[in-house]
């Protein structure tokens, strides 16, 4: 059997765009103008957007198979996501700012949301690599045992 592993180059750009899209994002936020205040709730909607993607892609890739979550961590998952996505569209929307600043933040948001999936699920496949790299050698330790007591 083959285990399939993501390349180097793969995993290499997969974590220079994440890093990127945070970059763009913090200093979008950092140099955010308007009210400390609406800094603060883009801040706070920009990490709970990243917490709940993130819950969201471990959530999808755990159910793929087969159902292993209740039906109520379906709805907290899937509500957090949608509220932390709506909510910081919202706040991005009603500020009193440049639309040229909108857009910008809106971009770099969309941008950080879509490396979080493709990060969670590298990482994932990387795991689940690994798992079936360590049952494959147990069951070639174990082969080897029973020749070894032959």
């Amino acid at each position: 059997m083959t285990i399939r592993r993501d390349t180097s180059a793969w995993r290499l750009q997969v974590w220079v765009s994440f890093g990127i899209s945070v970059l763009l994002c913090a200093s979008g936020l950092a140099w955010l103008p308007g009210q400390d205040l609406d800094r603060a709730f883009m801040v706070m909607g920009y990490v709970f957007c990243l917490s709940t993607a993130f819950a969201l892609a471990k959530f999808i890739r755990d159910n793929q198979g087969r159902q292993v979550d209740t039906p109520m961590w379906r709805v907290v998952v899937w509500a957090g996501f949608v509220l932390a996505m709506g909510l910081t569209g919202w706040g991005l929307w009603r500020m009193e700012i440049q639309p040229v600043w909108k857009a910008y933040l809106g971009v770099c948001w969309l941008y950080l949301i879509s490396n979080v999936f493709t990060l969670a699920k590298m990482l994932r496949d990387a795991h689940e690599a690994d798992l079936m790299e360590a049952r494959m050698q147990g069951r070639r330790d174990a082969m080897a045992g029973d020749t070894e007591t032959l």
